[in-house]
């Protein structure tokens, strides 16, 4: 299975909708809550060009939000 990290701040719905979709697919993850650290986010925003979060990487690599990780999942793409 591979290792899916997901970057997150509290009181973000498009957060808790991805987490509930890895949960239902019976993916594990780890998820790293950014809302104080603020250092992380610019990390993330540098790799990413991204601000807002989810922010989801799949065995290391950027893959995107939440978005991208439903069409991932919906092609069976982590399995």
């Amino acid at each position: 299975m591979p290792t899916v990290q997901i970057y997150t701040t509290r009181y973000c719905g498009s957060c808790v909708r991805a987490k509930r979709l890895l949960d239902q697919e019976g993916i594990s993850y780890e998820e790293i809550d950014i809302s104080q650290t603020p250092e992380v986010r610019e990390d993330l925003v540098e790799k990413t060009g991204e601000w807002t979060v989810p922010q989801i990487f799949v065995d290391g690599k950027y893959i995107g939000q939440d978005d991208e990780l439903f069409d991932l999942i919906r092609n069976g793409g982590l399995k």
